[in-house]
């Protein structure tokens, strides 16, 4: 995996998220609840406040949990619940080393089917169905992982030429294609909320 992608807007955070399988976990788990870029360059942030140039699951993993605690809440905060956010970080890292011996692209490497990779993604803590289904999209359409009904299973996510997540973003037009279509989202949930109360 080694490809660059722009999700954090920020060339290092970027690279970190385009080379390391971890990282990229990592950005979509914190991406909710803040700007896309704020959860993204998130994983960056991370390592080099543990003075690396990447994740390591292990050590994460092995981590007392206040002191992973305090290198998310350090000023800037990694993430708007640092605290919520470094306790799933851990507990994402902890599962990895379970079931993957630490190495995040395990999840994907060898998956038959777009459906088993699903499951995979969703059995991952802080993945639901629907983060699951974007990162698989991610994964399809940026990173080169297709087995055979990736884009069926990442559902509409998964649909090409569409805008609706981060898997679509690959600059700067594209960035602002999901944010209008996030929008209207929004908009139209608004409205259906209004239209029923």
């Amino acid at each position: 995996m080694d490809v660059t992608l722009h999700l954090a807007q920020d060339p290092e955070a970027d690279a970190l998220l385009g080379r390391s399988p971890l990282a990229a976990l990592v950005g979509m788990l914190l991406d909710q609840q803040v700007p896309m870029e704020w959860a993204f360059k998130g994983p960056s942030t991370i390592a080099g406040r543990l003075g690396a140039d990447d994740l390591d699951a292990h050590e994460i993993a092995a981590m007392a949990p206040e002191s992973f605690a305090g290198i998310l809440s350090t000023k800037p905060a990694v993430h708007r619940y640092p605290g919520s956010m470094a306790k799933r970080i851990q507990q994402l890292c902890q599962y990895l080393v379970e079931h993957y011996d630490g190495d995040a692209s395990g999840v994907w490497k060898d998956a038959g089917t777009g459906r088993e990779l699903l499951a995979r993604l969703e059995a991952l803590p802080g993945f639901g169905r629907q983060k699951a289904q974007i990162f698989l999209a991610l994964l399809g359409k940026q990173l080169g992982v297709q087995p055979e009904g990736w884009r069926e299973a990442a559902g509409s996510y998964g649909e090409p030429d569409s805008f609706r997540s981060v898997a679509d973003i690959k600059g700067p037009e594209s960035l602002a294609k999901v944010r209008a279509h996030k929008q209207e989202m929004k908009a139209a949930a608004k409205a259906k909320k209004q239209s029923a109360g």
